[in-house]
């Protein structure tokens, strides 16, 4: 081989060999670059750069599909030996420092962040104490974002994200319910109906809550009627912000469960049933597809996915 031509191999990178071996396996630029999470321009891109680098013709495009010329069969079976390569040397690597430590960036909700994963959290280090995690509380559509632009490495949100390039599971359930003050004419009665319901003062969640996001899909599709329905004086950010505001008697709202639990069992603030409404959620586990779990990481979200809640909270709820 020809100095020239061995300097351009040295140009050939793991981004190159990745993409020629989805192309390989798929035979189609649309399904390649749909793995890849790219455009189709931007894989044909690559191979074009890569037929550049190597000095040869790689595909053979046709009507019916497209196959790999000699020399790209020679490169494919290289390329697929130098990404398993890789793949043992990072498994290799990360045997070495299977100490159990690391650090962990979470972002949340404000439900799972506030009063869900501090136990999680509490009995995970009684397991491993030397893996620290930082946790960011956002609103679900932040969390979403930051998962999805690399600055958290695994998010909890109250709603089932669409985006494919997510890997969500569902976690904890949740009820979402009437709470009014422990002195409001409501807590003695057995339910309320919808239409009352409308009529009083109502404190609503923050646009980005899952919470919001969940009780208007609710709304919409059991009662034709969406947020504008209700007589709503102010919006707030937190649950917590919304909880203080009912307890003060400003008005009502709709919370989810884990918000009010304590204050519910102790008696400052009472469910009250909405007569034939029953809302319920799950809270998601939600991490990029194409994120590589380190040791420590993986730890963690075995742990989540196993974790049971104690407490129950439909024992809180009337209905």
């Amino acid at each position: 081989m020809g100095h020239t031509a061995y300097k351009n191999f040295k140009n050939i990178t793991m981004e190159h060999l990745e993409t020629l071996v989805y192309l390989g396996e798929e035979r189609s630029f649309s399904r390649a670059a749909k793995k890849m999470f790219l455009t189709q321009p931007s894989l044909t891109k690559r191979i074009k750069n890569l037929e550049q680098v190597v000095n040869a013709r790689i595909i053979n495009r046709q009507n019916t599909g497209i196959t790999l010329t000699p020399e790209g069969k020679v490169l494919y079976g290289y390329a697929k030996r130098i990404l398993k390569l890789r793949d043992e040397a990072r498994e290799k690597v990360s045997m070495v420092r299977e100490d159990a430590s690391g650090n962990i960036f979470i972002s949340a909700s404000t439900i799972p962040a506030t009063y869900i994963l501090p136990q999680v959290l509490k009995d995970f280090r009684k397991l491993y104490p030397n893996i620290k995690i930082h946790i960011q509380t956002t609103d679900s559509e932040e969390t979403l974002e930051m998962i999805l632009d690399n600055r958290s490495e695994i998010g909890f949100i109250g709603k089932q994200p669409l985006n494919k390039k997510l890997n969500s599971e569902p976690l904890w359930k949740d009820s979402l319910v009437l709470v009014v003050p422990k002195d409001h004419a409501w807590g003695k009665v057995d339910f309320v109906t919808f239409e009352s319901l409308s009529k009083e003062s109502f404190i609503m969640r923050e646009k980005g809550s899952a919470t919001r996001e969940v009780l208007e899909g609710y709304m919409l599709k059991t009662t034709g009627k969406g947020l504008s329905h209700f007589n709503i004086i102010c919006e707030m950010g937190s649950s917590e912000a919304v909880k203080e505001a009912v307890m003060v008697g400003l008005g009502v709202s709709i919370l989810s469960i884990y918000a009010v639990k304590r204050e519910v069992a102790k008696g400052d603030l009472v469910c009250v049933p909405i007569q034939d409404f029953s809302i319920k959620r799950n809270f998601y586990l939600i991490y990029k597809r194409q994120l590589h779990l380190s040791y420590h990481q993986r730890l963690f979200l075995e742990f989540v996915k196993d974790y049971k809640l104690l407490s129950s909270i439909e024992s809180l709820s009337r209905g």
